[in-house]
């Protein structure tokens, strides 16, 4: 498993080096996809690294990636394991230029995400969780970092971290509601899967997503958080899964850093919506 692993990080640094020079230039090109979303170079270049790499390594490792065509799920569900990308996460972010924007490569094993690397180029951080072995580290300037969710307590701050541009009225009551339980409340907002990086690493302790996501935003960064000791679930507490129906959309989740607290008691507004 572990050649496995380094193929995954080799790909996710490699992809990310090439969309770094792409995002150095003056002028980047946008195509706007079916669903309305943005497309640019350094999706398509991503794409073609990591596929590219991964197939050589691992032939009989089926890929799915954002940017690939669009396969039925009667094809997909014949796969027990297979690598789910998304070759940049956070394209708008890379559009405007505020480098929150990452490299996702997760390996998919009946449903769940046994292994994930989540690599942010503009930082030269590369987050990995191992599910398996419940290990997880961020690599950066050479060092290798062991991860760890911190714990939770309603008698203290709850650092809650939120998308920049998604699910605003849906966040607004999760606020209200999380005001009425917890002593206080610290809010960031952040772009691409770094928001499940920062709850892995104890910076914060709750992730709402409330507005939609598709399986490859959220399948490397879930075995990240997993890894070091979170869960993500969706509002009936179910542990979110992958390719178990037609649809590549996620239902909306909770990211969470300390699974021993009480979330369903603290959580159960929402799961009554």
């Amino acid at each position: 498993m572990s050649k496995i692993f380094d193929s995954m990080i080799e790909a996710a640094r490699e992809a990310g080096e090439a969309v770094l020079e792409i995002y150095g230039r003056d002028n980047v090109s946008i195509e706007i996809k079916s669903d309305s979303s943005p497309l640019t170079l350094a999706d398509k270049e991503a794409h073609r690294l990591i596929c590219n790499r991964l197939r050589l390594k691992h032939p009989d490792i089926p890929i799915l990636s954002e940017e690939s065509e669009e396969l039925p799920y009667k094809e997909r569900s014949l796969w027990e394991t297979f690598f789910l990308v998304d070759p940049l996460d956070g394209t708008k972010e890379f559009i405007s230029r505020n480098g929150e924007f990452t490299i996702n490569i997760a390996l998919i094993n009946r449903g769940n995400p046994i292994a994930g690397v989540v690599y942010v180029p503009v930082q030269d951080k590369l987050y990995f969780g191992d599910t398996i072995a419940n290990q997880s580290f961020f690599e950066l300037d050479g060092d290798r970092i062991p991860l760890g969710t911190r714990a939770v307590s309603s008698e203290k701050e709850l650092g809650i971290v939120a998308s920049r541009r998604h699910g605003e009225e849906n966040l607004k009551k999760f606020l209200l509601e999380m005001s009425k339980r917890f002593l206080k409340l610290n809010t960031v907002n952040v772009g691409s899967s770094l928001k499940f990086c920062l709850i892995a690493e104890g910076k914060a302790d709750i992730y709402p997503r409330l507005a939609p996501t598709s399986e490859w935003d959220t399948a490397a960064a879930q075995a990240v958080v997993e890894a070091s000791g979170g869960r993500v679930f969706d509002l009936s507490f179910n542990t979110l899964r992958y390719n178990t129906k037609e649809s590549y959309l996620n239902p909306y989740f909770i990211v969470v850093g300390d699974k021993s607290f009480n979330w369903p008691d603290y959580l159960k507004i929402l799961a009554s919506n």
